[in-house]
């Protein structure tokens, strides 16, 4: 994989019945995959989870989920930007089928793993919600599969929504080398969507990576809805919102070791952390509360 395929614009990573589809083969590393799946109107799509474990997180519209034995009806959202929503767990090793009545977008978050885990539904009411960073660098995070909230073998992923013209993952860290107790392993892909601004004129975003060793990761990269960013190593950020146009993206992420969210800072910005205790939070946020179901 060479830099320049790090920045995936929309439509370049489609693959079968999924306008986006990354596998580790694809990306050229060993654990973390995301596909995108629309259905249509009464649509279905059936899939095995394979070497991996998944979850099936609604973007936009709801739907049911059937995998062996058990059944999940996700009431799922409106949009991104809307509400926080339901989803449902599926193990390695098992089918599942994807049944929508209205129709949708979903997100399909993966990671292999060895042990398969039981599938399992969690409410929109039991994500929490968190505001990270203040002033213009406040974002809000829904940690619906977060290390130490939900349960997984290897998956780690999160959703977040940045307001128009703060920046995200900020202050730029990283966490591409094991060093117990300072920084995890972890693989991570970046899945963005952007609001359009009134009247329906569509938005854009940036996001930055840069190089932690010797030909490292290296992408500054214009971002728009349905992009997504690889980030094998690196410094990743900032992710920077437009203004008048609020930036949603997916972190998936997954790596050989324990399974913890571990950064570390960029040397030369780590210090921004200081001025937070004395800057409040962007008062758009929260924009929406924990635990709000938008259907």
């Amino acid at each position: 994989m060479t830099p320049t395929d790090r920045h995936l614009p929309a439509g370049t990573a489609t693959g079968g019945a999924y306008d986006v589809d990354i596998a580790p083969e694809r990306a050229g590393w060993a654990y973390s995959s995301l596909r995108v799946l629309t259905l249509p109107r009464d649509g279905s799509h059936t899939f095995a989870t394979g070497d991996s474990e998944w979850i099936v997180l609604p973007l936009s519209g709801g739907c049911g989920v059937v995998t062996d034995a058990v059944t999940f009806e996700l009431h799922g959202r409106e949009s991104v930007f809307t509400a926080v929503t339901d989803f449902a767990y599926l193990p390695r090793d098992a089918h599942a089928t994807l049944t929508s009545r209205d129709g949708g977008r979903f997100a399909l978050a993966g990671a292999r793993c060895e042990r398969a885990l039981p599938a399992r539904y969690v409410p929109a009411s039991a994500v929490p919600v968190e505001l990270r960073g203040t002033g213009t660098c406040s974002r809000q995070v829904n940690n619906f599969a977060a290390a130490g909230v939900f349960p997984c073998e290897r998956l780690i992923a999160v959703e977040v929504l940045t307001p128009g013209g703060n920046w995200s993952s900020y202050p730029p860290h990283k966490h591409d080398e094991p060093c117990p107790g300072e920084e995890s392993e972890l693989e991570e892909i970046y899945y963005f969507e952007i609001a359009d601004a009134p009247g329906g004129r569509p938005g854009l975003g940036y996001q930055r990576v840069s190089p932690s060793r010797e030909k490292g990761t290296d992408v500054l990269a214009e971002v728009r809805g349905g992009d997504a960013v690889l980030i094998p190593d690196g410094w990743h950020g900032p992710s920077i919102a437009a203004p008048g146009h609020t930036m949603y993206y997916l972190n998936v992420m997954a790596g050989p070791g324990e399974r913890e969210w571990l950064i570390r800072d960029h040397p030369d910005h780590a210090w921004i952390r200081t001025t937070w205790p004395d800057t409040p939070v962007d008062p758009r946020l929260p924009l929406y509360p924990e635990g709000e179901q938008g259907r």
